[in-house]
């Protein structure tokens, strides 16, 4: 099992939500974040005066997914995520050792 952990612009989730689930995607978490890369934030004018942003509003994605489903998902969150400009994001895929449904028990691939 693994963790897909996307950060994207907060317009484009519709748009990712609807491919992943197209690809076969069961769930998903969605956290609103603020953060920064490359982009480093940028600067505004708000009622004649200029102010700087430091931290750029985000969403971050998380699903939590088996092996076979990884590269699909990651296809489905490129592809209906990029624009092409500076901003458009990460992905992170990582290890999950187990994952327990708390409502039944079931484990594992079952818990997905």
């Amino acid at each position: 099992m693994k963790l897909i952990t996307a950060i994207i612009k907060p317009h484009m989730l519709d748009g990712v939500r609807d491919a992943l689930s197209k690809s076969g995607i069961k769930g998903l978490t969605v956290t609103e974040v603020k953060g920064f890369g490359r982009q480093k934030g940028h600067t505004e004018v708000y009622r004649g005066v200029e102010y700087s942003v430091d931290f750029v509003p985000k969403v971050k994605i998380e699903i939590v997914t088996d092996d076979e489903h990884v590269a699909s998902a990651i296809a489905s969150i490129t592809e209906s995520a990029r624009t092409g400009e500076i901003g458009d994001g990460k992905i992170f895929v990582s290890d999950i050792g187990q994952a327990i449904r708390i409502r039944t028990g079931e484990s594992d691939s079952a818990a997905l």
